[in-house]
């Protein structure tokens, strides 16, 4: 019930006011976000990647309805790529995009502009030799992401996508994408949605998690198991033991700021581990989504409001 309630004040403007408004507030944002500008990411990946661990950048916004800002949030990535290419750091990093932050959602010829924008992206990558990934968010945007991801890897094979295990239509997607070359992160899901598409109770999505990764782990993709919980590390364990594969064949990621301890094990014990960092001053709806996902998360920003 707690989490319904955090997932819709992430697309409440008026939670937004509040909670945005609230002195403890930017000290809380700052353990899950990493800053506001492109130095900010940088900085980040350069201290991961010190700790010997991998990156996914994220910046933050999405559900965009205004063309400029659409074209300002792709110059971004460009922008942040070639940073990273400068640096020498683009072999560490890759960037995660959400559609909706480069046009999909605007209502006159949304895709094609989604798909110009991520070409861009995917070709500043490939300059500063990165990979991108495309973030999923609700189910009415799945159909449209995953057609542009068809259109991306026919110029940039290794573009790659995110699946949301509580999603009823999950495991049909997972075996069409655990082919040769795919790469496919595989999440729970962190958006409202309703019983007619999505399981509801934690245990069934477990389970459905459980049955997509055995999917992708017996295919020929790379899986990307975004998680934090130990019983889905040790399945994926074990299931890699079962399909021959090597540490290189696929990788956790998890998020920046959460379970810090665990990554740098994982990565320490010839994993690769890559952590998924936002930036950007639009951090409202991503900061909600990870209350809304663990009660730690919850416990630790009621604590701050608190002053302890």
């Amino acid at each position: 019930m707690l989490s319904s309630v955090l997932l819709a004040a992430a697309r409440s403007r008026l939670a937004r006011g509040v909670v945005s408004g609230l002195p403890p507030t930017r000290r809380v944002v700052e353990r899950f976000v990493a800053g506001e500008t492109v130095e900010d990411a940088v900085a980040a990946v350069r201290a991961l990647a010190a700790d010997g661990l991998a990156v996914t950048i994220d910046h933050l916004g999405e559900e965009t309805r205004d063309t400029d800002a659409a074209a300002a949030t792709a110059d971004a990535y460009v922008w942040l790529l070639g940073a990273l290419r400068d640096l020498g750091l683009g072999s560490r990093a890759e960037v995660s995009v959400k559609l909706s932050a480069v046009g999909q959602a605007l209502p006159h010829d949304g895709e094609k502009i989604a798909l110009e924008h991520a070409l861009a992206i995917n070709a500043a990558a490939r300059a500063a030799g990165a990979d991108v990934t495309l973030d999923m968010e609700d189910h009415t945007t799945v159909d449209s992401t995953l057609g542009i991801l068809g259109e991306l890897r026919r110029d940039f094979p290794r573009t790659g996508v995110a699946i949301q295990a509580y999603l009823f239509r999950t495991e049909g997607d997972v075996r069409d994408l655990a082919v040769e070359g795919s790469r496919v992160r595989l999440v729970k899901g962190a958006y409202k949605e309703p019983a007619s598409v999505a399981h509801q109770k934690k245990a069934d999505v477990d389970k459905a998690y459980v049955r997509a990764l055995r999917t992708l782990m017996a295919g020929t993709g790379y899986p990307m198991v975004a998680t934090h919980d130990d019983r889905l590390i040790a399945i994926t364990e074990l299931l890699a033991d079962r399909h021959g594969r090597g540490q290189d064949s696929y990788e956790y990621q998890m998020l920046y700021g959460i379970r810090t301890d665990k990554q740098q094990a994982l990565a320490g014990a010839g994993a690769t581990v890559r952590v998924y960092v936002p930036y950007g001053g639009d951090w409202y709806g991503y900061f909600m989504r990870r209350l809304a996902e663990r009660p730690a998360n919850l416990a630790f920003f009621l604590r701050a409001l608190g002053g302890k």
